[in-house]
Parts: C-alpha cells; sequence; structure tokens
C-alpha cells in the first residue's frame, strides 16, 4: 500500500515516487498536487495505478497524473505517460473508453444582460435539438460507406456537409482529425453502434451549457482569444459515444490475448498493450485515430445545432457564435519531446487529461500562437469552468499536458446513495443556473459535491507553471442526458 511517505517533493505542486520504489518500475511516478490533496489521492487505487503505468515498456522521464487524479480503467484518470516511437507500447487503457472525449468552446458576441430574459428558453431549445442520454440515437442516419468517410475525415467532413466553417477546423485541436485514422480497423459492431450518434451528446458528465464570463485573469491572453466579461459562450462536453467504447473494448480484448506473444508482462490486465509498431498496435492506433474523428465530427455537428436554436431565439447569422477552441481529452499521438537533452519521437498517451502546448508551437492556432493553446477545463453542473493558456514549461514537466476538469471524488454509486437531486436542482436553480435533465439519477451522479473542488485543481496548474489562468466561466443553464 502506497503512503505519502513514499513521496517525494520534487517542486512546488510536484510530488514523485521514485524508480526504486518497486522493481519493475522503469521511471518515476509523478503527481501535481498540493499536500493537503495527496490524502484524498490515496484513498483510491489511482497512485497504486500510476505506479504501475512506470512499468510499461519503453516509458519516457515519468508516469505523471494530473491534480484532478482518480482511479480509472487501468490508467487512472488525469494520466499522461510516453512511450518511445516506434518500438514503445500503445495502451488502449492509457487512452480510455470515450475516445477523444474533449470539450469545444463556442463563444457569442453578446452579454449576459442581452440574453438573460430567454436563457431557458434557449435551454430549452437546445434539450429539445441535441438528443441525450444513453445510447440515444439522433437525426444524422449514415451508412456504413458515409460513416467511413466520418471516421477518415473527421470534423473537416462535416464542415464540407455545410455544418460549420472553415474558421472551426482552423480552431480545433488537429484541425478535427487525425491523418492516420483506418476506419476497416473498426468493427461492424463499432460501426452499427455509432451508425445514429452523430450530432447526440450521451449521458454521465457530458453536457451542452451556457456560460457568463465572470472574470479575466490575463488581459493579453483575453484579448488573442476573443473574450471579455460578462460574455455568454456555450461549453459542449461530449465524446465518441458507442462507437469509441466498442473500439476500446474490441483491441483491449486483442491485446489481452497478444502480450504473451510479445513478451510482455503487466502488473494489471487493465494495462493490455502492445508494440506500436506491431500488427495489433498499428490496428489499434488507426481504429482510435478514427473514432477520434468521429468525436470531433460529433461535436461539430453539435455545435451546428447550438448555432440553430441560437439564431432562432436571439436572430443574427450562425458564424456569429464562433469557436474559441476544440481540446481532445483521451487520445494518443505521436510528438516530439525534449527528452534528457535530446529530441526524441514519443507515443503521448492522454487519459483525463488536456494538451497544453505553450507560445510560438506550431501545432497552436496563428491567432493564438504568441500566447499560447487555449485549455479549456470544464465545471461540474454548478461550478466554474476556466480557459487557460498553455505553457512552455509544460513541454518540460508533463509532455505538454495539463488537467482536463475537476476530477470525481465520489462514485456514481455513492453519488446516488447520498445526493438528493431534485435539491440539488432547486439549489441551483435558486444560484440562478438552470437545469435541464434527462434524469434525477443523472443529476445525482454528476452533482458538484461528486466533484473535487475544480479552483484548487486548477490552482495547481497554474501554480505549478503548466498553464496560466486566462478566464473564469459561470453556468447559467446546464443540458445533461
Amino acid at each position: 500500500m502506497i503512503k505519502i511517505t513514499d513521496m517525494r517533493k520534487k517542486a512546488p505542486y510536484m510530488w514523485e515516487i521514485e524508480k526504486s520504489f518497486r522493481d519493475d518500475m522503469n521511471v518515476p511516478a509523478r503527481i501535481f498536487a498540493t499536500r493537503e490533496m495527496l490524502d484524498d489521492v490515496l484513498k483510491d487505487r489511482s497512485v497504486e495505478q500510476l505506479v504501475n503505468v512506470a512499468t510499461l515498456r519503453g516509458i519516457q522521464s515519468a508516469a505523471i497524473v494530473m491534480p484532478d487524479v482518480h482511479e480509472g480503467y487501468g490508467f487512472p484518470i488525469g494520466g499522461v505517460a510516453a512511450t518511445l516511437w516506434p518500438s514503445g507500447v500503445i495502451s488502449p487503457g492509457g487512452i480510455g473508453y470515450d475516445i477523444n472525449c474533449g470539450v469545444r468552446l463556442v463563444k457569442s458576441q453578446l452579454e449576459l444582460s442581452d440574453v438573460k430574459s430567454r436563457i431557458k428558453l434557449l435551454g430549452a431549445a437546445l434539450y429539445t435539438s441535441i438528443p441525450s442520454g444513453v445510447g440515444k440515437g439522433g437525426d444524422i442516419l449514415l451508412s456504413e460507406s458515409k460513416l467511413d468517410e466520418v471516421l477518415r475525415y473527421g470534423a473537416r467532413k462535416m464542415v464540407q456537409k455545410d455544418y460549420g466553417f472553415e474558421a472551426d477546423i482552423e480552431h480545433t485541436e488537429s484541425h478535427g482529425c487525425l491523418d492516420n485514422a483506418d476506419p476497416d480497423m473498426v468493427s461492424h459492431h463499432a460501426k452499427k453502434r455509432g451508425e445514429d450518434q452523430l450530432g447526440t451528446m450521451g449521458a454521465g458528465n457530458h453536457f451542452v451549457e451556457i456560460d457568463v464570463v465572470e472574470e479575466i485573469y490575463d488581459e493579453e491572453c483575453a484579448n488573442a482569444y476573443g473574450l471579455f466579461e460578462n460574455q455568454v459562450t456555450v461549453l459542449i462536453h461530449t465524446g465518441s459515444r458507442g462507437l469509441g467504447h466498442q473500439v476500446a473494448t474490441d483491441y483491449i480484448k486483442i491485446m489481452m490475448g497478444k502480450m504473451r506473444d510479445y513478451g510482455i508482462v503487466v502488473p494489471d490486465r487493465e494495462l493490455a498493450c502492445a508494440p506500436f509498431d506491431s500488427p495489433e498496435g498499428q490496428n489499434y492506433f488507426g481504429a482510435m485515430a478514427a473514432a477520434a474523428n468521429f468525436a470531433w465530427a460529433n461535436r461539430q455537428a453539435i455545435m451546428h445545432s447550438v448555432r440553430l436554436a441560437w439564431r432562432d431565439i436571439f436572430g443574427g447569422r450562425l458564424e456569429d457564435l464562433e469557436l474559441l477552441y476544440d481540446v481532445a481529452h483521451n487520445i494518443a499521438k505521436i510528438e516530439t519531446h525534449m527528452i534528457d537533452g535530446q529530441p526524441k519521437k514519443v507515443i503521448v498517451h492522454r487519459k483525463g487529461a488536456t494538451r497544453a502546448f505553450g507560445p510560438g508551437n506550431p501545432e497552436v492556432p496563428q491567432d493564438y500562437r504568441a500566447v499560447g493553446q487555449p485549455v479549456i477545463i470544464p465545471g461540474s453542473m454548478g461550478t466554474a469552468s476556466f480557459v487557460l493558456a498553455g505553457a512552455n514549461r509544460s513541454m518540460e514537466l508533463s509532455f505538454g499536458s495539463s488537467c482536463h476538469g475537476a476530477g470525481r471524488q465520489m462514485s456514481r454509486s455513492e453519488a446516488k446513495r447520498r445526493v438528493d437531486a431534485t435539491s440539488i436542482i432547486n439549489e441551483l436553480e435558486h444560484r440562478g443556473i438552470h437545469i435541464q435533465a434527462g434524469s434525477l439519477k443523472g443529476v445525482a451522479e454528476e452533482a458538484p459535491q461528486a466533484y473535487k473542488d475544480v479552483e484548487s485543481v486548477v490552482d495547481v496548474v497554474h501554480q505549478a507553471g503548466i498553464a496560466k489562468k486566462v478566464a473564469k466561466l459561470r453556468p447559467l443553464m446546464v443540458i445533461k442526458g
């Protein structure tokens, strides 16, 4: 059992469990947190999972976890690991079941006073036009050949079909498309699960949320991002739905059956993996990229529904709602990072972690490049959300990665036992936060008290120099499955 005394404080807000802690570790395990957070972190298996990640073949520098850490499948949520390309392993547990779960922030030019009287009307329109809930399908029904086009081209395919504008692509991570996507590596069963889910939200912690910019911390970054106080924005949080879940299920099973062939031994079967350059590794990478493209296309389609509802209620043009940025949370990418003073190509696994590249990086859109990549940190139904700017120090500390949210502190089953959903809805209504939800059970599972304090989590990232705070968003209306 891991204890506080097993950790060494390496820097403010950064702790490590040394490589010598266990014979099978290849690198240290690094945790970003305050001392007070560590007691809660040790209440579940997340740190043990992080130590297990440190045993992966080809892992570089450290197994890393963000301050929103909690127990996940294989990797802890908030986990980051980079394995050496091309012979290091790729692990579906290091990406997660909801491939490219992510967030996009849409900005309007309206202020709170312009929309306040019609917030409930807008919420009802969004709830009607964006299907939500477990397994819920939508109006876009794709044949397998049309779905394959979405899997290959992602958000760009949606823009070609008039579900958005070229500027949306410019302001989406990886331009909304991973080039290595291979629809042929996605099973027929996974495609069947996705054929009617484009433009739908799902359930769990996914949402569409109307927010107001409550506070600006950094004027230079806010000006570059087009953010100002009292501005009304929309957050969209969802991923690849059943298609991505099935891709993960399929390849975890495949890799569990092949590890012995490659001489791979892991301390937890949930870390099932294969060498990146093996047939299984390449097949999964192609399928994962296809699922990631589906997620970007999904958020693009949802944003189109938001634009239509917004125009119906407030008038104007569809393009009056602009995409600030779209970031992925659960993904693996090939990137080059400085390791031991040398540039190395690595396979960066981000599982409940957000890319946070700093100023000057060519991956950052040109109009944001001087200040760094927008990092969008959603709150938890009733708590604030944050916009941060990636910092170059993140490249040294965390392979250019940040936290992705508040992080759970109650399981969903515990939240259902302890939280009265009706009371939560009434309390939030009293605070001026309106909820449109498909079930009381879902409200209880996602209640604010089921999550950590997002402000404390964001402060750790800010103080550690991974990303700096730009703006705070306060929720006005939350639409959940």
